[in-house]
């Protein structure tokens, strides 16, 4: 293993420490919790969005703690869930009356500890729902959605609900926005190379020299079809055909579109899959409404990209466009 860290056993809370520093303008950590929180929290008269995961996956998620998207992240070790008692400091931190909606990927340590946490915080009086991202097409079939891993449609939801938010919408108005932006929203990943968890010191799982997985998880979790290398057009191809028939997307819709690189792909890479996204989009009469491409949900230092399309109305619109920023991400 080769990695420019100190202590395995320290690299999230040394991470934590340098980010702080670096971005101590705009975002703080919680005295006696791991929680980052946005400089000012709680804000009068609007929504807390509180979101968490494991680290290791850089930008996200403490890079979209800012104006226009999360107020608190619960930020939990390499690939495991922040603790109940940690998000249930977020939500506390972040909420100034009206409610606080929290969003999270569908991974059974998360949904079990957002729930505990959302039932302490309404002992407390506090309005608290919930949001679970299930974006991953190569998860599971579309019959059995619920079982859909959440990938890198968190940070189209954070965006679109980060603005709802900042509109002054209430918690019920916000909640209803964020659930459709995650069902217009699907994802599928491809990896030729795995991470190495700092703790594990080995790889999360194997490829041979000429070989990649469809539909791998963010965690290293399996895919639905490993074969041998394809060029870039054909990885793309394989990849949109699951995409676009799975909402289904038709012509005459509007895009989004996110190009993800999974920590190990360069962006040279990652222009050369849009290329295709945006030939096969074209040739569908299907129009990308913006397009964000480059790192924005990784997996340590894996080898792979993924695809996102949300698909979007005219409210959709309006909020993806909205002004941003955050310590790593600004529009």
């Amino acid at each position: 293993m080769k990695k420019f860290i100190n202590d395995p056993n320290k690299v999230v809370d040394e991470m934590l420490e340098g980010f702080l520093a670096a971005h101590h303008d705009m975002v703080e950590k919680l005295p006696t919790s791991r929680v980052v929180v946005r400089r000012g929290a709680p804000f009068k008269d609007k929504v807390g969005l509180v979101t968490g995961g494991g680290s290791g996956h850089k930008p996200a998620f403490i890079g979209y703690v800012g104006d226009g998207l999360v107020d608190a992240v619960a930020v939990g070790d390499i690939f495991s869930s922040p603790s109940a008692g940690q998000i249930y400091n977020a939500i506390k931190a972040v909420d100034s009356g009206k409610g606080v909606l929290c969003m999270l990927g569908n991974y059974s340590g998360d949904v079990m500890n957002f729930d505990m946490a959302a039932e302490m915080a309404r002992e407390d009086g506090i309005k608290v729902e919930q949001v679970i991202v299930n974006d991953d097409v190569g998860s599971s079939p579309k019959d059995k959605m619920e079982n859909r891993r959440g990938v890198v449609g968190e940070v189209i939801l954070w965006k679109i609900a980060g603005a709802k938010a900042k509109e002054g919408a209430s918690l019920e108005e916000l909640k209803k926005t964020a659930e459709k932006a995650i069902f217009n929203t699907r994802s599928m990943g491809v990896a030729h190379s795995p991470c190495t968890v700092p703790t594990a010191g080995e790889p999360t799982f194997s490829l041979g020299e000429n070989e990649m997985e469809i539909g791998v998880g963010h965690h290293g979790e399996p895919g639905v079809k490993r074969m041998p290398m394809k060029s870039a057009d054909e990885t793309t191809l394989m990849l949109m055909e699951k995409i676009l028939e799975d909402l289904p997307f038709t012509s005459g819709d509007e895009v989004v579109v996110n190009i993800n690189g999974l920590g190990a792909t360069p962006l040279l890479e990652l222009y050369i899959i849009y290329r295709k996204v945006y030939q096969m989009l074209k040739d569908t009469s299907i129009k990308v409404h913006r397009a964000y491409i480059g790192e924005y949900f990784t997996s340590l230092e894996m080898g792979g990209f993924s695809i996102t399309l949300t698909k979007l109305d005219d409210e959709l619109k309006k909020l993806i466009d909205a002004p941003a920023r955050s310590p790593l991400f600004v529009q």
